[in-house]
């Protein structure tokens, strides 16, 4: 079995989405380490229900539907709707973690506050950690969804060719 850059990316975007599901999964179930700096003082103490159901569980719970979709992006022999699918769910997951980790951080550059105060320490740790581990992920997505599309045309196009000679 050869592996393949194509096969790095999607391996390396399903590891980030699983570390991160594992991170919510360990607040959701208790764990303090870090989340006061990630969601503000008030929600880490006072972890109201929607905030646990939906930003902890339900993040974690993404998170790992993320990283099936990675797994699925360094698969081989995927056509049609299926291959389509893959490849646009890996595209918006790129997207939407390029443009989260991009748009606090400008936010928070700008002075911007939308929800309220933030904390120094949650500033320093969101420019520090969070949003680059957010761009990190849409890099990682985007170059898994880029790296399975290519492959798959380049593997069609090899084979017609292929065919018409």
């Amino acid at each position: 079995m050869r592996f393949s850059v194509s096969r790095c990316h999607a391996y390396l975007a399903a590891g980030w989405a699983a570390i991160f599901a594992v991170l919510h999964f360990f607040w959701a179930l208790g764990g303090e380490v870090g989340l006061d700096v990630s969601s503000g003082e008030r929600l880490a103490s006072e972890r109201p229900a929607w905030f646990v159901a939906g930003g902890l569980w339900g993040v974690g719970f993404l998170c790992l539907i993320g990283s099936a979709v990675a797994l699925g992006l360094q698969r081989r022999g995927v056509h049609g709707r299926r291959w389509r699918m893959l490849q646009l769910l890996g595209l918006a997951i790129c997207l939407l973690l390029l443009v989260r980790g991009v748009l606090v951080e400008v936010l928070l550059i700008a002075g911007v506050s939308t929800v309220g105060e933030v904390s120094a320490a949650q500033k320093f740790w969101t420019f520090a950690v969070w949003n680059p581990w957010f761009i990190l992920g849409g890099v990682l997505f985007g170059l898994a969804a880029r790296s399975f599309g290519k492959g798959m045309v380049d593997r069609a196009a090899g084979a017609g060719s292929a065919v018409r000679h």
